[in-house]
């Protein structure tokens, strides 16, 4: 037995690719994953009405969902609930439609909170790791070390830079990946830049998988189509498999 995910990420609902959310509905209703998984930036401008529309559309799914904040889903429009309470409004979609927790004989899912309501840098898009999130992500990992399944950290932002020797946009990224490596965590998927990944990091006994979702909205970048991963897990194997699904650039 193997288990299958879904991964998508960067939705933003507000500038949604309908075309693109059709296609993994009905790759959804045909298959039938285990689990559908997005890593963040569910909405645009993190409106009400946006809100609204990404509680509908998960909520027809019929799949089990697991969501991540993005650095989009928190207030745009009012300053005082984004640093009263950033994350309320995406409190009540992770209510309405997502598991909080996600095991099977395979695989063990983990979040990691990689977004601020603000920081010391312009713009505060990039990805800041603190030392209270990366304290829950140990908490969390630490009934898991030595598992045979596949521990894995989601999150919105990389905690990698692009390449290997090149700087890390993620504020405390490297640090935080190499200790949870050493702690047990085998993968990590996120989403942020639109572009798809899958890719090996770290060195001697920090190394884990790195998976990145594409984008389902209208924000195309890096030349890379919209897209989302099937991820099949198996107890014991080296690594997940991951199949890109690329889709057509169609609009609407």
């Amino acid at each position: 037995m193997t288990t299958r995910l879904f991964h998508i990420s960067d939705v933003h609902f507000g500038i949604e690719n309908r075309a693109a959310l059709d296609s993994v509905a009905r790759a959804i209703a045909d298959e039938r994953p285990d689990l559908l998984v997005c890593t963040g930036d569910l909405t645009q401008r993190a409106k009400h009405k946006e809100y609204a529309a990404a509680a509908d559309w998960f909520a027809s799914l019929d799949v089990p969902v697991w969501i991540d904040p993005g650095n989009h889903d928190m207030p745009y429009y009012n300053p005082i609930e984004r640093f009263a309470d950033p994350y309320r409004r995406y409190r009540r979609l992770k209510d309405a439609v997502a598991v909080e927790r996600f095991e099977t004989d395979d695989i063990v899912l983990l979040p990691l909170r990689t977004t601020v309501p603000a920081q010391k840098r312009w713009p505060w898009s990039d990805g800041v790791i603190t030392a209270i999130a990366l304290a829950e992500a140990h908490e969390r990992l630490a009934p898991f070390g030595g598992d045979e399944r596949h521990v894995v950290i989601t999150a919105h932002h990389p905690l990698h830079g692009p390449s290997v020797e090149g700087p890390n946009a993620t504020i405390g990224g490297d640090a935080a990946f190499a200790s949870l490596a050493q702690a047990g965590m085998n993968a990590v998927l996120s989403g942020h830049i639109h572009k798809p990944f899958n890719d090996f990091r770290g060195d001697g006994g920090a190394q884990a998988q790195v998976i990145g979702a594409g984008t389902l909205s209208r924000r195309l970048r890096h030349g890379a189509p919209p897209s989302y991963n099937v991820l099949t897990c198996k107890k014991g194997a080296d690594e997940i498999e991951v199949e890109l699904r690329e889709l057509p650039h169609t609009v609407r």
